[in-house]
């Protein structure tokens, strides 16, 4: 829907049409770089590159004993007690923590406890990391003992007594209904049948030291921060038994449940609105993306982008995880409808940069998916540009100034104002500078072109192409 460019109007006339809200939460956001299936010397060689970029944090791909090349193999583990996989093995991860910290950039680690490796197709029992990688390890006994993270790998890790499901209970199951809590959180992963699953653990005694072991080895390491991977398919007494004070202590933690809405669908009440408030993580602000898309959407408006946690369709600043793409979109048959279009999602990252409140995840990989939109994201110049203005307004208040179906205007207190404008047409929004406190006589300079502002009068006009985003930072 295109709107026609707002008419110049005198100052009075404007007076009386401005809006005006008032975002209450104080952001305290780093951005984070996931990268995604980068191997962890590639992200080592790139630490003072992601640094300088002004990432704070960057979140790798899952660190324990795993084999195969394809990507989703990294999400089946086969023995926590080792890092050894296609992406590096333990010492590549520590020298990567180590080159990373050297900068000033923190280590996040992707984390799956729900399940092991379905390794069904080649052995019927239930013991990890079975018999052929426990030949492995004794035939390169001291490289193996060279990278252990913690206990004896001459023997297994896990056996049947280990797993839900177990064929002493009936068999293992299929998850066949997933708005059923009990079905989602005790029953398998499964492909199409005769796939037997994903084999899901019991958070027994037992399995729970052991994660918590992995984890406190990897926080020995220095990562402080953990990604919970299919935290919708755990209790939330499982999480809480592995994320214990000691385990939490000094560490950010946020969990992957994916929702397709806020309060009122069925996955954030079943699911999301109890993982928050049990566990008082944080998690992917799926509620937020579901109004991104909507606002973007054809027809959408972006009045439902003003404030959108004033009604449950977004979480609190300190609880969200923001983004405009993860991993699982693109990646997965099933999620790829929310895929947005490239001009879209330039928007949504502008919006999710440049808004106050929640951790920016920003997702760059190696072309997994074929659709070769997000190699090389992290350093892409409108990336760069976002990333400067969030960092240059952190911890300012957001006030929205005006806003109507195709663009909203916002400031982060007098350090910088947002434009984004998704019509086709640009629009002139008149601002009183004395009445939102825009300093006078300074330069705000757009991070994504070369436009600049010089205020020097009550009122000043902005202007917002069509199709683009505007993110003035004051100089």
């Amino acid at each position: 829907m295109n709107i026609e460019r707002i008419k110049t109007r005198s100052p009075s006339l404007l007076a009386a049409s401005l809006l005006m809200s008032t975002v209450s939460f104080q952001s305290s956001a780093d951005v984070i770089l996931h990268a995604f299936n980068w191997q962890y010397d590639d992200v080592a060689a790139r630490a003072q590159e992601i640094a300088d970029l002004g990432y704070k944090k960057v979140l790798v791909s899952p660190a324990y004993k795993s084999t195969g090349d394809q990507w989703w193999a990294r999400y089946q583990p086969q023995d926590y007690r080792v890092i050894d996989n296609p992406l590096g093995d333990t010492d590549d991860f520590r020298d990567m923590v180590n080159a990373l910290k050297a900068v000033g950039v923190e280590t996040y680690a992707d984390i799956v406890f729900n399940h092991m490796a379905n390794e069904a197709w080649k052995r019927s029992d239930l013991n990890y990391p079975g018999s052929e990688v426990l030949a492995q390890y004794a035939a390169n006994e001291t490289y193996y003992d060279s990278i252990t993270l913690f206990g004896d790998v001459s023997n297994g890790l896990f056996g049947g007594g280990d797993f839900h499901g177990t064929f002493d209970q009936g068999g293992p199951k299929c998850i066949s209904n997933y708005s059923d809590v009990g079905d989602v959180q005790y029953n398998r992963l499964c492909g199409a049948p005769p796939d037997p699953g994903l084999p899901d653990l019991d958070p027994n005694n037992w399995v729970v030291s052991q994660q918590k072991a992995y984890l406190q080895m990897l926080k020995n390491m220095g990562v402080t921060g953990f990604r919970v991977d299919a935290a919708k398919h755990m209790t939330n007494y499982h999480i809480n038994a592995v994320f214990d004070s000691t385990i939490k202590n000094g560490v950010h933690v946020f969990g992957e449940i994916i929702t397709t809405g806020g309060a009122g669908s069925s996955e954030y009440d079943n699911f999301l609105a109890p993982y928050l408030s049990d566990t008082g993580h944080s998690a992917y602000d799926f509620p937020l993306f579901a109004q991104i898309r909507s606002a973007f959407s054809f027809g959408g408006s972006m009045n439902s982008l003003v404030d959108p946690g004033a009604y449950g369709q977004a979480l609190a600043g300190d609880k969200a995880i923001t983004f405009s793409i993860t991993h699982d979109i693109p990646l997965n048959d099933g999620f790829r409808y929310q895929l947005m279009d490239p001009t879209d999602e330039f928007l949504a990252n502008a919006y999710v940069l440049g808004r106050n409140g929640g951790v920016p995840l920003m997702y760059s990989d190696n072309n997994e998916s074929g659709d070769n939109r997000w190699v090389d994201l992290y350093k892409r110049d409108d990336i760069k540009g976002m990333i400067k203005f969030h960092n240059g307004t952190q911890g300012s208040g957001m006030q929205v100034i005006n806003y109507n179906d195709c663009l909203i205007l916002f400031k982060r207190d007098h350090k910088g104002v947002v434009g984004i404008n998704k019509c086709g047409s640009g629009q002139d929004v008149w601002v009183n500078t004395a009445t939102d406190n825009l300093w006078w006589y300074r330069n705000y300079r757009d991070t994504l072109s070369n436009d600049v502002q010089t205020i020097t009068s009550q009122w000043h006009k902005f202007y917002v192409p069509g199709r683009s985003a505007r993110m003035w930072l004051m100089e």
